[in-house]
This record gives C-alpha cells, structure tokens and sequence, in this order.
C-alpha cells in the first residue's frame, strides 16, 4: 500500500468509527424498520465546513437536517441525523467510502462522483435504489423532473443506483464578432462536422486567428475527452463502452480521429496549443481576445472562464459577442440513438448504503435532499444547471446560456461509462487524437489505439472493432 492510500485508509479508520454508530446491516427482503418510530440517520460529503466545499456542507447541516428532522417530528417520527463531513481529496474520499461500505459499515445516504457508480455496483458496494428501500424509490416524483439522458449519471446497466445532483453540457462556443468579419451568420448552428470545418475555413481568412480550438492529446487531460474526443465519437453514433465492450478502431473512432485530421492538418487549428502543460487556459485566454473562432467546451467556460465579472479569462462584452451551438453529429441523424445532435455531461450523485438500518427512512433523506425546495437552497441564488428541470427553468431564467443547457443539450447527452478503468482508456483516446492532430492517418491512428485498449482491458474480446 502506498503512503497516500496508507493516509486515506487512516482517515476513512477514524470516519467510520463515527459512521458505524449509526448504521447496521438490514437483513430482509423489505426495507427494515419502515414503521420505526425513533431513527438515526448519517449523511456523508466530501465537504467540510470552513474547507472543501464548504458551501455544501453548511446546506447539510443547517438546512437539510433541521428540515428534515421537523418534516419526520411532523409525521411523528424522531429522527436524529449525523453528518459525517470529509475534506480530503477525491481519491482519498473515494477510497474512504469503499472500504466503509465493504466493512458493511458506512454513512446511509452518501455522495459520490457519477463516474465512481459503476466501478462501486461491480464491487459489490451499492445495490438498485428500489432494492434497497423498495417501490417507493421508483415512485418518487422527482424522476419525472429529470431527464432521462440525466438520469444516466446515477444508472448503471438499466438500473437506478443514485440520484444525479448537478449536472452539465458541451457546447461549441464561437466569437459573433469574428463570424461577422468572416461572413458567418451571428445564430450560427451548424448541422454536420463538415458545416464546421466549413466556418473554420472561412475564419481562417481573418489574420491572427485560429479557426477552431478542438482540445487533442495528453496534456490537456481529460478535457480532451469530455470537451473534444468524446462529443464526437456520438456525433458519429459511436460509445466508449456499449454492450460490455470497449470501442477499438471502429468505424465511429475513425471517423472522430479524421476530423481532428483534417483540423490541425489543414490549418484550422493550433497543434503546438495542444501540447503546452497550460494549453487549456492559453486557449481560453485567446479566445477572450478574440484569437479563436470557435471553441469547444462545457458550460463551465461560460459562467466562469468568460465571466466578465470573476472570470479568470473576463470579457466584458461577452453576452454579446460569445455565441454558444449544439454540437452536430456527423451528419443528421448520425449520432447515437438517431440523434441530430450531441454532448457529454459529468456531475455528482448520492447514493443509498445498501447496509442501513432503516433504508426506507434513508430514501426519505435522499428524496427530501434533492426536492425542488433542497436544490434551490443548496444553490443559494447562485445560477447552476442542476438534474431538475422545474428547478433549471426557475433559477436559469436570468441566463440563457445556461438555459440553452438546460433545455436543449441535457436532453441529447451522455456520461462516460463509470468504470475503473475508463481513465486508462480516455488517455489512450487522447494519445489517438494527439497522433491524428499531428499527421497520422486516421486507420493508423485508431489501429495504435486498439492496441492500447486491449492491453488495458484485458483483451481483444473485450474490444469491438
């Protein structure tokens, strides 16, 4: 064991000590003590008061637990809830709540990221939403507010096994006021990669601009993932992971690796920009002076790199200079499900312990912490996508960029398959897109990268082609 897991595994020692005080294992076929009158609940977060995420651990401890102890005194229930805060780093988190809950110990409704659910069900760690506390889970009215593409987050293998909290989009952002020098029209939506290469042409005209910023290789992490390779791949209707196989050099990953060709070969991109350890941030810092025509990115560049407010990249002119589109599949109707138009997603989700004495109570608390009424206080005013819709049109109404997300990109989107070894493979996409952003050929790009993945998932059966 390394010195850092050595540290995580003396912190999740101490956590669960506190943890296991107020949970135990439930042994029936029916949620356990449904009718109890007295019950103790924890919560777990990687948030702590005055330190990480401490926004969020203050909403669990002044708002979500007064209110949902008056809500269950009302129904003649007492209800002492705990919350077990952490203010670690995500690994460490992570490894915290894995040994927690194979110890059959742990908080009840904890927090994870979406992309830990997958890695957590295989283990063996988590169990359906509707297993663990029973119909009222597939009965909440919640669902019917989240998008089932939304939903996504929190599902593994067609089932419920958490509910999503904030969520968010990739889009193609694009200078109005460079379009407008180069012909482009200011309500740009483009329909196919060629309509994109096509606008990246004609900016190409502008001196000191780079057409189009499309993030490739490795020093751009996983942002070259989930911002470039992975839009893409379905916009040409292929998935990373689909029916318990890997994408290998498919047809769709070599449609993916040709455009990141014909972009950086052709001249309508930056491959030096793609190589610097801060290539990103450069990115952002030329598009806010306007040197970039398009750019592709999540919503995050808007509310809080472009901010002209507390951006770290500001423009001041950007609500009206910044335009934002879907990204196209390959051509209509190409991308996964038929679909005309793409994008990926991430975000955070809680779960139930599958070990909790009283899992139908604990059901309660996760219901109750993601209600119109809890998700809006956890906002506190601020302007933030989250999984419900009825939330999103009532605290976005003053922001339509983060709108558009709300209303026309979550519906369309994805999430990377929440696995443990999908960060492996992601790297050996970013290599894929770092060689065809530098001269190789789509076929011996996508040829390369098959190899890679066979050799991090154990096989070539493990790899469609």
């Amino acid at each position: 064991m390394s010195a850092k897991s050595r540290r995580a595994a003396g912190v999740l020692a101490a956590l669960t000590a506190v943890a296991l005080t107020a949970t135990a294992c439930g042994g029936s076929d029916e949620p356990a003590g449904k009718d109890a009158k007295n019950i103790t609940l924890t919560i777990a977060d990687n948030a702590i008061a005055g330190g990480k995420n401490a926004a969020g651990a203050e909403w669990i401890e002044n708002w979500v637990i007064p209110k949902f102890v008056e809500a269950q005194k009302a129904k003649g229930v007492t209800a002492k809830v705990t919350f077990v805060p952490s203010g670690v780093d995500d690994e460490q988190y992570k490894t915290k709540l894995a040994l927690d809950l194979r110890s059959k110990g742990g908080a009840d409704v904890m927090s994870l990221d979406g992309i830990w659910v997958g890695e957590f069900v295989q283990a063996g760690y988590l169990k359906p939403l509707s297993e663990v506390a029973g119909d009222q889970a597939d009965k909440w009215e919640g669902w019917s507010q989240i998008p089932e593409s939304v939903q996504g987050l929190g599902t593994f293998e067609d089932k419920r096994y958490a509910i999503p909290q904030g969520t968010d989009g990739r889009v193609l952002f694009y200078n109005k006021k460079l379009f407008a020098q180069a012909g482009l029209p200011a309500d740009w939506q483009p329909t196919s990669w060629q309509e994109i290469l096509d606008a990246g042409t004609k900016l190409k005209s502008l001196p000191g601009v780079t057409p189009i910023q499309l993030n490739a290789g490795t020093a751009m992490g996983e942002a070259t993932s989930m911002q470039g390779a992975l839009p893409l791949l379905a916009g040409a209707g292929g998935e990373i992971y689909a029916d318990g196989k890997w994408a290998g050099a498919s047809q769709p990953v070599k449609d993916v690796l040709d455009l990141y060709n014909k972009i950086y070969t052709g001249g309508l991109g930056d491959p030096k920009l793609q190589q610097e350890a801060k290539g990103r941030d450069k990115s952002f810092a030329e598009f806010a002076a306007g040197k970039i025509g398009i750019l592709a990115e999540g919503d995050y560049f808007w509310r809080a790199v472009v901010n002209p407010e507390d951006g770290i990249a500001k423009m001041a002119d950007r609500d009206t200079t910044v335009g934002y589109a879907m990204i196209p599949a390959k051509q209509p109707g190409a991308g996964i499900k038929g679909q005309d138009f793409v994008s990926m997603s991430g975000g955070g989700v809680r779960v139930l312990n599958p070990n909790s004495k009283y899992p139908s109570q604990a059901f309660e608390l996760l219901a109750f912490m993601h209600s119109a009424e809890a998700t809006k206080a956890q906002l506190a005013g601020a302007a933030r996508i989250t999984a419900r819709m009825d939330v999103n049109k009532e605290v976005l109404a003053g922001d339509p960029m983060l709108n558009y997300v709300a209303e026309k990109v979550l519906p369309v989107t994805a999430y990377r398959p929440p696995l443990a070894v999908y960060p492996q493979v992601s790297v050996a996409l970013q290599e894929a897109t770092a060689a065809a952003a530098g001269g190789t050929g789509p076929d011996e790009a996508a040829t390369a990268y098959q190899k890679k993945v066979e050799g991090i998932v154990g096989g070539a059966d493990k790899v469609s082609s």
